[in-house]
């Protein structure tokens, strides 16, 4: 369903029409995820939120960036709907080792065992981003790779006491305690954390969306 988007037209085909627009435009965060609102925030987007439950169900004939661009696009359009004049901003990442997605674990059992294959490897961070609106939509994604100390099973279920892994893809943040976990990135930072800013901006931008003070 993604790809159709590409054919709407450019998020530039109506700009000169856009500062009379604008003003009365707001921009939806379809995702209830707080570190997406938290990036967003501290950028000074002004924003509501409305999260779309969607089916999460990964087809493994699909590549990781078209599973992520998939769900973020089945997110965004869920409520566009019931928003059809607004911008509307879905997302989606998941963590993929060896090609395969890990997503958010279970239980604690389920997130030992993700972490500890993860334990000193590198895997593959994947965000895919949606932006719909009645200017134009686009539809990217994200790639950042991470790469882990290797982990003792007593670090791990230190970590799992203290509750991040379980709503996380991969059973793992790379903020506050999952920082210790990182060895190192290449590529953008927030793209782990749930929302690749800069890029989401220079779309934003070209809608006449920019944060507060810049």
């Amino acid at each position: 369903m993604w790809r159709r988007l590409y054919a709407l037209s450019s998020p530039r085909c109506c700009i000169e029409n856009l500062d009379k627009r604008v003003k009365t435009v707001k921009l939806i965060l379809a995702s209830s995820s707080p570190r997406r609102q938290e990036i967003l925030s501290s950028l000074g987007y002004k924003f509501t939120v409305e999260a779309a439950e969607i089916d999460e169900t990964i087809d493994k004939n699909m590549t990781p960036q078209e599973t992520v661009m998939g769900f973020a696009v089945e997110k965004a359009v869920r409520v566009q709907k019931k928003h059809p004049g607004d911008v509307v901003v879905g997302a989606d990442t998941l963590v993929f080792l060896d090609g395969e997605a890990l997503g958010k674990p279970e239980d604690g059992k389920k997130a030992a065992e993700m972490l500890r294959r993860l334990s000193g490897r590198r895997h593959e961070v994947f965000t895919g981003v949606a932006v719909l609106s009645l200017y134009g939509s686009e539809v990217f994604f994200a790639r950042t790779y991470v790469r882990f100390y290797k982990l003792t099973d007593e670090f791990i279920a230190r970590y799992i006491a203290t509750g991040e892994p379980m709503d996380k893809a991969g059973a793992y943040g790379i903020q506050r305690f999952g920082t210790l976990l990182v060895e190192g990135i290449e590529g953008d930072y927030f793209n782990v954390v749930g929302l690749p800013a800069a890029e989401l901006a220079r779309r934003l931008d070209a809608l006449g969306i920019r944060p507060e003070g810049l």
